[in-house]
């Protein structure tokens, strides 16, 4: 639920983002609510039909829902093809962003070879490393560390904490959240008489225009080529991304998702919470991983995959576990007795 002290009125709304209004155009809110939850003074949007039995009881100034849904209602509506990405749109007038000052604070430690535009703005306690170039309008918040040879594009937004280890280069306008670590070793081992020995990891991080990339995430940089990330991509938090892998423009992955290095994942994918991919994968274009997947095989056709078992009382959980031990003795029973029929 978010209040603010600026009003938008129905009309006002429908103006600014090319909506159509059904009821009283004077309707005025000033925050956002669930269905269940909201007052008059706030918005609420309806867009899953599992909701739509709230939406006779909502007290909701103002509800963003499709045409179908307005029929009978006798509130103050936006009507929206798409209601919940209207409804982000007008959500993000309740909470503007804060300018950070420009400038960099007094308890900044920037190395003399580090080059900040005067429009950039560096907050406390943070350190720029040799080399690394911070552009214009981007905001360096509390504590982040900037490594050697890294680059900050314009108008990004790296919050609080943010640590980038080594050759990381952020395109313009890229949110980076609270913990996230980007360009640190990537997991490269050889083993040498029952030794480890580390693979120097001598590529960067590159990170597209307009991405997002949530808490506590890593990106690890790659052992010789770069660690991609194109373009409007959307990270969630708590992901590991492994040394040298590609992920394609306007995919969206989950929180707690791990992909093992070297591995391509194309543009408008989804991955679901907790899914693992494989390394040396290809992931095609349009493909949406279902949660807890295991992904250890490329996919070449864009559609919808699954894997896992979902939860069942133990009992029942300790009996299949015994069945599934012994499926391939019965599938070798089922193959001879296909034999001895022959």
């Amino acid at each position: 639920m978010t209040e603010s002290s600026t009003r938008h009125t129905a009309e006002a709304l429908a103006q600014r983002f090319g909506l159509a209004i059904h009821g009283d155009p004077g309707t005025a809110v000033s925050g956002v609510a669930t269905l269940a939850a909201a007052n008059a003074d706030q918005l609420a949007f309806l867009s899953n039909p599992r909701y739509r039995p709230q939406l006779a009881e909502t007290r909701a100034g103002i509800v963003v829902l499709r045409e179908a849904d307005a029929v009978g209602h006798a509130g103050t509506a936006l009507i929206a093809k798409d209601p919940y990405v209207a409804y982000a749109k007008i959500a993000a007038l309740f909470e503007p962003a804060t300018d950070a000052p420009v400038g960099v604070h007094d308890t900044a430690v920037v190395d003399p070879s580090a080059v900040v535009d005067a429009a950039a703005s560096i907050g406390p306690h943070v350190v720029i490393g040799a080399r690394s170039v911070v552009e214009a309008g981007a905001t360096i918040g509390p504590g982040c560390v900037i490594g050697e040879d890294c680059v900050v594009g314009a108008g990004s937004r790296l919050i609080a904490r943010v640590t980038l280890v080594k050759r990381v280069r952020l395109g313009a306008r890229v949110t980076i959240h609270p913990g996230a670590v980007l360009g640190a070793d990537g997991f490269g081992l050889a083993m040498e008489a029952g030794h480890w020995v580390n693979v120097p990891q001598l590529g960067g991080v590159v990170v597209g225009d307009d991405s997002d990339i949530g808490a506590n995430t890593t990106i690890d940089r790659g052992a010789l080529d770069d660690t991609v990330i194109g373009e409007d991509v959307r990270l969630d938090n708590l992901i590991q991304i492994g040394h040298n892998v590609r992920i394609g423009a306007h995919t969206a992955i989950a929180g707690c998702v791990g992909i093992a290095g070297s591995t391509k994942i194309g543009s408008y994918c989804l991955l679901a919470g907790k899914v693992g991919v494989a390394g040396h994968l290809d992931i095609c274009d349009k493909v949406v991983v279902h949660a807890m997947t295991m992904v250890s095989a490329s996919i070449t056709e864009p559609g919808e995959y699954s894997a896992g078992i979902p939860a069942q009382p133990t009992r029942e959980w300790r009996k299949n576990a015994v069945r599934i031990r012994q499926l391939d003795s019965l599938a070798r029973r089922v193959t001879a007795l296909g034999k001895g029929e022959s």
